[in-house]
């Protein structure tokens, strides 16, 4: 629905605002530009927002004000339906618990966005090869039999990962990818997750605590009073 031909500025978050009523106001007046093909990190104290920032671009939430455009479509105001599509078609969500279903083997788990997206034979065989490529890839190829309580946590996040590229988005938002890991898996994810941006193109925005990781990224911000700033 919002897919087409490649452009430069594929995101644009504009002056969006964000509020509850525990916390008050979360986001303010809050700017963001993301080229396709950029990798984000966006760093920040805990409370600052971050998770919910990604929730509006992946639009499991709405903002109460402002503008956001994909690819030159508005799609703040999407319907209920609409968003699904979006996510489905366009986003891939990695979160700091990998949410794994336990009576799905890795390969099950994999293909689950596959069972939401309208694929032609065609589409379908294409996409379940690249899985195959990617399981290779990010070495899970061999646990694909097994169930998420045999496998380790590290094991686990790399199945979240590669069930997030299934679809083949366009996004990846990765609200705290390594937060759960230990530092040597953490490294892995990261490197994992900057293999991907680079050779497959796919756009990176990520949440994140880890200086280390961050200070990979091409482009850093920091959350913090509602806003982005450079960082």
């Amino acid at each position: 629905m919002v897919k087409s031909t490649k452009v430069l500025n594929m995101l644009s978050v504009k002056n969006i605002s964000k509020s509850f009523i525990q916390r008050g106001l979360v986001l303010d007046n809050l700017c963001l530009d993301v080229n396709e093909g950029d990798s984000v990190a966006i760093m920040g104290p805990s409370g600052s927002g971050k998770t919910t920032l990604l929730n509006i671009i992946g639009l499991l939430d709405k903002p109460e004000s402002g503008i956001i455009t994909f690819r030159g479509t508005s799609i703040a105001s999407f319907t209920d339906d609409e968003s699904a599509v979006y996510r489905n078609e366009n986003i891939g969500f990695v979160f700091q618990d990998h949410l794994l279903l336990p009576h799905l083997t890795v390969s099950e788990n994999i293909s689950l966005p596959l069972l939401a997206s309208k694929n032609t034979p065609e589409e379908l065989s294409s996409k379940i090869s690249r899985i195959k490529i990617l399981m290779e890839r990010t070495g899970i190829y061999d646990l694909r039999d097994k169930y998420p309580f045999r496998i380790s946590g590290g094991e686990a996040q790399r199945v979240a990962l590669v069930r997030a590229l299934a679809n083949n988005p366009s996004i990846v938002l990765a609200d705290e990818p390594t937060g759960s890991l230990d530092a040597k898996n953490a490294a892995v994810l990261g490197e994992l997750l900057l293999e991907i941006n680079r050779e497959f193109g796919i756009t990176i925005i990520l949440a994140t605590h880890s200086a280390e990781l961050a200070n990979k990224i091409s482009k850093k911000y920091r959350l913090e009073d509602g806003r982005l700033t450079d960082s």
